[in-house]
């Protein structure tokens, strides 16, 4: 059975839907979004239609497309819009409505926020070649061939301190940024729990949302926050089990490693993401200098 995906010209313009069994979270999602367009549909309804949580849509979708599932919505949405008025659609308000918004206004905030312009300017020109229109995503072999099987580990509480930045799908590349400025200030953290070789660095992932962003903490395990300057960012890790999973490539390849496990290891796994900080963990193997050596992928699961 093929997977559609809708055109701007309203065209069926992709195929091979696999059957379900068969189809990961993502590419399901991007199924029901492209063809129920003009439907209203909310984050829960996807999720279900992905047959996994709203966390795992979440994570799943982004580490997939790079894209945060609704803001992917509302962007075909608008795109769809802009393609009418460009073809001399005469009601904006009719145009609004199908996109979900619930007022004229509303729809031209959103719509000035994605393209820069107006609904009425783009009828007027009857062109959108100027507006940074967003296709329908064709999904691509980004996963990896092959995953080794994690091992599975329950870890006990501990406490992680260190640099931490807000990051979205648009900001992902300030992650290199804030391990940069980890290695210049690890020294600062007070109360760090081993030293040297013996003290193992984690890039922990948090605080998620709906939207997709995420804090990320690059840190190291510290015995309590007591002295701990405020601009650092602190987690509390919960005793949890984990699936962890090796990584021996580059660091720059972490996507395609991360979208395997969401996208094809978890569905296949029986098990289900927790609720909970996944992080990865970076051993006196990894060299920070040259981005080799391989880490820990931790993932927080549940039966």
């Amino acid at each position: 059975m093929p997977i559609k995906q809708i055109g701007t010209d309203g065209r069926i313009i992709a195929a091979l839907r696999t059957r379900t069994i068969t189809v990961n979270p993502a590419q399901r999602a991007l199924w029901y979004i492209e063809s129920h367009l003009a439907e209203p549909m909310t984050l829960d309804e996807i999720a279900a239609i992905s047959g996994v949580s709203r966390f795992h849509i979440v994570r799943a979708f982004a580490a997939a497309t790079g894209f945060p599932v609704m803001r992917y919505v509302r962007a075909r949405r608008l795109t769809e819009a802009a393609c009418s008025l460009a073809r001399g659609a005469p009601d904006i308000l009719s145009l609004a409505l199908k996109a979900d918004y619930g007022s004229h206004e509303a729809f031209t905030r959103a719509f000035r926020d994605q393209f820069g312009t107006t609904p009425e300017a783009v009828r007027a020109t009857t062109c959108v070649s100027y507006l940074r229109l967003q296709e329908p995503i064709l999904m691509d072999s980004t996963m990896l061939d092959h995953l080794a099987p994690p091992r599975f580990e329950t870890a006990k509480t501990f406490l992680v301190a260190g640099p931490v930045a807000r990051i979205s799908c648009d900001n992902g590349a300030m992650i290199p940024g804030l391990w940069h400025r980890f290695q210049q200030e690890v020294a600062d953290i007070p109360a760090r729990v081993g030293q040297g070789k013996n003290q193992a660095a984690y890039g922990v992932c948090c605080n998620g949302d709906d939207a997709g962003n995420f804090d990320y903490i690059a840190g190291v395990e510290v015995a309590d926050f007591s002295d701990l300057p405020r601009r650092y960012g602190r987690i509390r890790i919960p005793e949890q089990r984990y699936a962890v999973f090796t990584h021996e490539d580059h660091v720059a390849s972490i996507r395609r490693t991360v979208n395997t496990i969401w996208n094809q290891w978890l569905p296949a796994s029986g098990l289900k993401a927790a609720d909970a900080p996944n992080f990865e963990r970076y051993d006196e193997t990894f060299d920070p200098s040259t981005g080799h050596g391989g880490f820990e992928i931790w993932l927080p699961v549940r039966e």
